[in-house]
């Protein structure tokens, strides 16, 4: 009995060490692939959220991590997300060459609607409810 219960914490052990491992060689490789976009912050995939009515919203936008130069100080901003709130027509542009966008309305008449741009081929999506964000993905 002192045997067995001996080997299944062996087991649990090793089986914590793989599942450390794993994550650890994970990040890194998440860490390695990041796209270093400089001071171009703005040079990726155009978005544009028609709200013609002038509609309140929020967008929240994912694209795969890149690294940013915020400033002479601050070279290597890491970044994944862009979350804006607007009222009305608004365009825009994420740092890298993918990503997805998810527009909620949050106040105000009429519809919203969230388009991205890859390769000339326009994503688009609308939604006239609060309840209901609509999302457009483009990888």
């Amino acid at each position: 009995m002192i045997m067995m219960l001996h080997r299944q914490e062996d087991l649990m052990v090793r089986l914590t060490k793989i599942a450390l491992i794993g994550s650890l060689s994970l990040l890194a490789s998440s860490a390695w692939s990041q796209t270093n976009v400089g001071a171009d912050h703005y040079g990726g995939l155009p978005w544009s959220v028609a709200a013609p009515q002038g509609a309140e919203w929020t967008l929240s936008c994912g694209f795969t991590p890149v690294t940013l130069e915020m400033r002479i100080y601050d070279r290597k901003h890491w970044a994944n997300r862009l979350n804006r709130t607007g009222r009305g027509p608004q365009r825009g542009r994420l740092p890298g060459d993918n990503g997805n966008c998810t527009l909620t309305k949050t106040n105000g008449s009429g519809a919203v609607a969230i388009a991205l741009v890859k390769d000339g081929v326009a994503k688009s999506a609308a939604t006239l409810h609060r309840e209901k964000p609509v999302t457009v993905n483009v990888f």
